[in-house]
């Protein structure tokens, strides 16, 4: 299916590398004018030559999501320049440490509750009025199988994870009557430096590329895309209702 995105902005963040770079790179084959927010600039860099190369378009924004002011300043800055935003893609986070609740240290659990919980509610309530504003705005909150699972020693990421698709699932009910359509997204075991820092003994080759799982996430910001407050599972090319492990 062909998704065509020309005259569309939209924010990725995390974009350096992973599921975010490579799904601001089918963003922009697709036609959209990507906004590419990350710590690396070098990451950022690759990215912007890699879209030029595939005939798209981009603009670097360089930033620490633990600075929540900035995050402020991008959805005016957006506005300034394009007045509306068509596509958000919530990717980035960090994994903290894989340890039991008790051995977590303080600075490490807040870190990870301050990047994937409140940089994304944050970023929730500065691009939201300019999602508003298009006639097909998508959002998508990136997830994990670990907000359901809840395995032994990954307490702050499950919990973080549980956290950002709460979020999503109330933003989808607070906007249903809106054209803006929202999704959490658990793309699976996926090629990442997240993931080997989590697996380091796994073969990176057994677990598929951030490409394959980017293919698939372009389909969901497309304008004919209209479920909201679901969970999209990758490894199952489905979306589903919220349900509680049996």
């Amino acid at each position: 299916m062909t998704i065509d995105l020309k005259g569309r902005v939209a924010v990725v963040t995390g974009a350096s590398r992973g599921i975010g770079y490579f799904t601001a790179l089918e963003l922009a084959k697709a036609g959209a004018h990507v906004v590419a927010c990350a710590r690396t600039v070098g990451g950022l860099e690759e990215l912007d030559d890699a879209i030029k190369a595939a005939g798209g378009s981009a603009t670097l924004v360089p930033f620490d999501l633990a600075d929540m002011a900035a995050i402020d300043k991008l959805g005016g800055a957006i506005n300034e320049r394009w007045g509306k935003l068509d596509i958000m893609v919530a990717n980035a986070g960090v994994l903290g440490t894989i340890s039991p609740i008790g051995h977590v240290e303080a600075k490490v659990f807040e870190k990870v509750m301050n990047i994937n919980v409140n940089a994304t509610w944050r970023l929730i309530r500065s691009l939201e009025p300019l999602l508003i504003k298009s006639d097909a705005g998508r959002a998508l909150i990136l997830s994990s199988s670990a907000a359901h699972k809840c395995k032994p020693f990954w307490g702050p990421y499950s919990a973080s994870k549980a956290a950002v698709e709460a979020l999503a699932r109330t933003w989808a009910g607070e906007t249903q009557r809106l054209p803006l359509r929202i999704l959490s997204v658990d793309p699976g075991a996926t090629r990442t430096a997240m993931r080997a820092q989590a697996m380091p003994g796994e073969d990176p080759e057994t677990v598929p590329h951030p490409s394959e799982v980017a293919a698939k996430l372009l389909p969901l910001v497309g304008p004919d895309q209209t479920e909201t407050g679901k969970l999209y599972i990758v490894r199952e090319d489905k979306i589903v209702d919220y349900r509680m492990p049996e």
